[in-house]
């Protein structure tokens, strides 16, 4: 091979032979569905402090967290909404079950991993809808966390009160 090489030009289309070659087979492998013995898919979804384990499966669009129904866990309808924002972005409203169970955090919080823990599940269960659910920004980890508090403050940034005398 370093014997082919008399100059220049002939090193520019070797290294430009092999860059163009690498992306080319990356691009040919497609994205495999990836489901278990009894046809789900499994991912972990996070959000501040609440981490998620969701489970997805062909169904009528139940969905339950915790061992209770969705209206029973997270009574605020903001809630309720944001975990089915997955499947409306998708357009597979009512066609999978979800079963999770979350642990960590405030209720909020929890709304929000198990939403990233669906949009997950959902792109290894059916491969064409991450586009969809990526544009959204649903297969982003929401990376903002509560800022530990410091020594010698009351707060984590917030000082004692000042005084003068």
């Amino acid at each position: 091979m370093a014997d082919d090489i008399k100059s220049l030009d002939d090193l520019k289309s070797i290294v430009a032979g092999t860059q163009s070659a690498a992306p080319a087979e990356a691009a040919a492998a497609p994205r495999t569905p990836q489901r278990d013995a009894l046809g789900r898919s499994y991912a972990t979804g996070k959000r501040k402090d609440a981490v998620a384990r969701v489970w997805v499966k062909p169904g009528s669009g139940k969905v339950t967290v915790n061992g209770k129904d969705i209206s029973a866990y997270f009574a605020r309808p903001v809630l309720q909404m944001i975990l089915r924002q997955p499947f409306q972005v998708a357009g597979v409203e009512n066609q999978f079950d979800v079963m999770a169970t979350v642990v960590g955090g405030g209720l909020s919080g929890q709304a929000g991993a198990v939403k990233h823990g669906i949009s997950r599940a959902l792109q290894l269960y059916e491969p064409s809808l991450r586009g969809a659910l990526k544009a959204a920004g649903f297969l982003t980890r929401d990376s903002r966390v509560v800022e530990r508090k410091k020594y010698g403050k009351a707060k984590a940034r917030r000082s004692f009160q000042f005084s003068k005398r």
